[in-house]
């Protein structure tokens, strides 16, 4: 009998060839239930690295139970990274799919499922593939796992990334965000013009008690000007009403996404927001969706929380600092974070440098 493969970086390496070489399959299945907005901007780092994991392979994106944003509003983010969406395909949710194939009899070198319900793992195990990836029951029914010993990690992102790392053998690398298309690069660039230092502040929340109070923000944009750099505040469609408040209260302020030339579409549009992300020097929110979505645009980011845990909920961002209103007082209240500390730490987030 031959030794078993060596560890890559700790990974066990892959059990099973594939085609030609073990950790090159030629297709991938990638199943998810569902991707509300929220749910694809949180999974665009697993896509990322998925693809730099397996750059040659056609991958397949399945939504066995509802739709999926990458198929709608966060499609241009996903463009080279995914080859094909399927949405709403019935797959996953009755014991009876154990008598079929799914997707009828399609093949794949490789299947990666992204949830953990058993059930729903033994149906996905009945298409055919070469290997099969999945956290569920521990990857007790997985062809491959991460390292031994290893935990479950508290957030959704990293559990994903583990996933890329079993099934290539490695830790996780993120290819390259897709480039923007330049309609929307051009109209970024009109609103926010080259020159000055912009920093964005996203003062919305889902929750309102996730959010730090505007006085805060508003403190923190007379800051940034005191500083010679240019607040702007990126107001989401739910947060419009707060526009005259902070207009009056910072009137050097910019306000790109209620300029008359931002129609309704663009407003509710994520890649408007990456697009103006990626012009910032910088950027604060909460725990958010608008977090995630300047994480997306790779902007420097300082990131705020109070009643949920960063552990969990912190975005991807390459550059990130994040501030507990439990530093401040030990009260999970947003009122708690100081203006100063916002301050300072996006002072050091600026004055670092990229690497």
């Amino acid at each position: 009998m031959g030794s078993a493969p060596a560890p890559v970086n700790g990974f066990p390496a892959p059990e099973a060839p594939m085609t030609g070489a073990a950790a090159a399959p030629a297709t991938v299945l990638v199943y998810v239930g569902l991707d509300l907005v929220g749910d694809g901007l949180i999974k665009l780092p697993f896509a990322r690295a998925l693809r730099h994991a397996f750059p040659a392979a056609r991958i397949t994106w399945l939504a066995g139970k509802g739709k999926s944003a990458y198929a709608g509003p966060l499609a241009p983010l996903v463009r080279g990274l995914i080859d094909e969406v399927i949405e709403e395909a019935g797959v996953g949710s009755h014991w009876r799919e154990l008598a079929t194939r799914p997707l009828g009899g399609r093949a794949f070198d490789l299947v990666i499922d992204t949830q953990r319900r058993v059930p729903t793992s033994l149906i996905l195990r009945r298409l055919r593939h070469r290997a099969f990836v999945s956290g569920a029951a521990g990857y007790l029914l997985s062809d491959r796992r991460p390292p031994a010993g290893r935990g479950k990690p508290p957030a959704m992102i990293d559990q994903l990334l583990d996933l890329v790392a079993a099934a290539a053998g490695a830790p996780p690398v993120l290819a390259p965000p897709p480039p923007l298309d330049a309609a929307w690069t051009a109209r970024a660039s009109a609103l926010l013009p080259d020159g000055p230092v912009y920093v964005g502040l996203a003062p919305g929340a889902g929750g309102r008690h996730k959010c730090w109070p505007l006085d805060g923000y508003i403190g923190l944009a007379r800051a940034q000007g005191a500083a010679g750099r240019v607040p702007v505040f990126l107001l989401g469609p739910g947060e419009t009403d707060w526009h005259d408040e902070l207009a009056d209260a910072v009137p050097e302020a910019l306000f790109p996404l209620q300029d008359p030339s931002v129609s309704e579409e663009m407003l509710r549009a994520p890649v408007m927001t990456i697009a103006l992300g990626r012009r910032l020097a910088a950027a604060v929110a909460n725990d958010a969706g608008s977090g995630h979505i300047l994480a997306a645009a790779e902007t420097p980011l300082l990131s705020l929380f109070g009643p949920s845990d960063p552990a969990k909920f912190a975005p991807r961002a390459p550059r990130l600092r994040i501030l507990r209103a439990q530093d401040f007082g030990g009260t999970a209240d947003m009122a708690a974070i100081p203006v100063a500390a916002a301050a300072d730490a996006l002072d050091a987030l600026i004055a670092t440098p990229e690497h």
